[in-house]
């Protein structure tokens, strides 16, 4: 797994859910593409975007789960 980008939320992060659109600070918006849930609350934590394979893992700073995410824009 290699490192995509990083960048921070650029609102309130309030957990995972499937379907549920990320908007990075970097202007990239991500779509989770997988039911995972979890509810977690954060202000603009630090985000970091893993590339494995064809595939891309959110991972949210504090969380300690990652979810598969497509590139919206």
């Amino acid at each position: 797994m290699q490192k995509f980008t990083e960048s921070r939320i650029d609102d309130v992060f309030e957990g995972f859910d499937k379907d549920k659109i990320y908007s990075l600070e970097n202007g990239q918006k991500w779509q989770q593409t997988k039911y995972q849930y979890k509810y977690v609350y954060n202000y603009r934590p630090k985000v970091t975007i893993w590339e494995d394979g064809d595939k891309y893992l959110l991972e949210i700073e504090g969380v300690g789960e990652m979810v598969e995410v497509r590139r919206l824009y």
